[in-house]
């Protein structure tokens, strides 16, 4: 389950003694404190016993169930002419589960956000089916090929692993799927094999749509009661539940200490409003500030290497390369994508880069690749009006720079009392590692060029 995962708890079992399973087909799941792993039969055959019940504890290697080989073709013995006449769904192929697919070499685990299809509704090859919340990414569960969802062994909100076997899927059936309701359904459920008829059974109660109204019902009755004082209670996601985990660790392990500054936006604000239209036309891509926040940055952490730096032990790692995470709220919580390699990037390369990233955030498609790693991590709070904040060091870094709203303030320049479009920017670093002189002498230089862009293109 990954170098640093060695135990886990079962969060489901799919297959139960005496059920037939195909090469490859999830036969339970192990959720872990990352991600959900799949544990999948090796070969086709036929369950004969289940070493594991749900919420047990269990270590990589360990025995989950025992398998006969082979077994699995004597189920579907039945005659040639007999399935022939069945329904196309049963000739096009035979009926397999689909498992969740593996979602990064650190996760192994996550809850069913959404279920797409409907137990036999009909779905094109690659169509997402279903989609599983990580504590990072969102991942799509996607049909094999061309066919029918027979019926899903697992709720939304469920907690699912890699390998774990959430759907029956007919492949090659998508084309019948209109014909099997009317006259194929009735003889369809009596020659199902033995494996699917436990299933069959567990998502018959989840079937009816009708049926999800009324549980609901209570909570919006007491809606409109006249002083009401109801409480609904949610459960966590898993990457709500992840993010507060690092957070408070990130508190527990630092000596977090922060230091403040401001910066006149005036200068930036006049660049953008005079080249914002050819950047655009050249680049296809809007000019923001962030680029000029992060080439900052970039310029700042080759000054000070102690704060793109971190602690390993007794040993402290010096990076001689800048990567740059940069906070994005998501529909379903904070992510922070990585711009790798920031102080070879230009503008353009900066401001595309969070374009894409902001997108794939919003549609929940960031991969594990794109938020590994990161030197250095920017969280712009401002956008949501925030005036001042000490952000939390996402760890294993050293340091975090929060950004905050433009207020238009009045400042003194040159005796005179003028109003500025000013800017609050907070270090919050780690003590252990990074002094006070290098935390401010860092901030200083992130408001130098911010409040000159000019700096950055002779590097001063």
């Amino acid at each position: 389950m990954g170098d640093s995962i060695t135990e886990g708890s079962i969060a489901s079992v799919l297959k139960q003694p005496g059920d037939s399973v195909e090469v490859d087909e999830v036969i339970a799941q192990i959720e872990t404190d990352k991600v959900t792993i799949d544990v999948r039969a090796p070969a086709a055959g036929i369950v004969k016993d289940v070493l594991v019940k749900e919420g047990d504890s269990v270590n990589v290697g360990q025995a989950v169930c025992t398998l006969e080989e082979g077994g699995a073709a004597p189920a579907k013995k039945g005659g040639k002419k007999a399935a022939a006449k069945e329904a196309p769904a049963a000739a096009a192929g035979p009926t397999a589960d689909i498992e969740v697919p593996p979602m990064g070499d650190s996760i192994t685990e996550g809850a069913i956000a959404a279920l797409v299809k409907k137990p036999g509704e009909a779905c094109a090859a690659d169509e997402v089916i279903a989609q599983i919340e990580t504590d990072k990414v969102t991942i799509d569960v996607r049909a094999p090929s061309a066919g029918i969802v027979e019926g899903w062994s697992v709720n939304e909100g469920d907690t699912v692993t890699v390998g774990q076997a959430i759907a029956r899927f007919t492949p090659g059936a998508a084309g019948a799927e209109p014909a099997a309701p009317k006259g194929a359904a009735a003889p369809a459920a009596p020659k199902a094999d033995a494996a699917v008829l436990p299933a069959a059974k567990s998502l018959k109660p989840a079937t009816p749509a009708p049926a999800a109204p009324p549980a609901v019902s209570p909570a919006a009755s007491s809606a409109p009661a006249v002083g009401s004082r109801g409480e609904t209670r949610v459960k966590m996601t898993r990457l709500r539940m992840r993010v507060a985990e690092r957070l408070k660790s990130a508190q527990n392990t630092y000596a977090m200490l922060t230091t403040f500054n401001e910066i006149d936006m005036s200068n930036l604000m006049s660049m953008r409003t005079q080249y914002k239209d050819q950047f655009m036309e050249k680049h296809g891509v809007k000019l923001g500030f962030m680029s000029a926040f992060i080439k900052a940055s970039a310029r700042a952490l080759k000054a000070e290497p102690a704060v793109n730096a971190i602690i390993d032990g007794d040993e402290i790692v010096y990076r001689d390369y800048v990567d740059v995470s940069v906070a994005v709220s998501a529909p379903k919580g904070l992510v922070v994508p990585v711009l790798r390699n920031v102080d070879a990037m230009t503008f353009a390369d900066v401001e595309r880069s969070i374009a894409t990233y902001g997108k794939k955030a919003k549609d929940g498609t960031l991969s594990i690749d794109e938020m590994t790693g990161g030197t250095f991590t920017i969280s712009n709070g401002g956008v949501f009006g925030s005036l001042n904040g000490t952000p939390i060091i996402n760890p294993p870094q050293s340091a975090i720079l929060g950004m905050h709203s433009i207020v238009q303030r009045p400042v003194v320049i040159n005796g005179e009392i003028v109003a500025r479009p000013m800017m609050n920017v907070a270090l919050t670093y780690d003590h252990r590692l990074v002094d006070g002189r290098e935390a401010v002498t860092f901030l200083k230089m992130i408001k130098e060029a911010v409040e000159d862009p000019r700096r950055l293109l002779l590097d001063l």
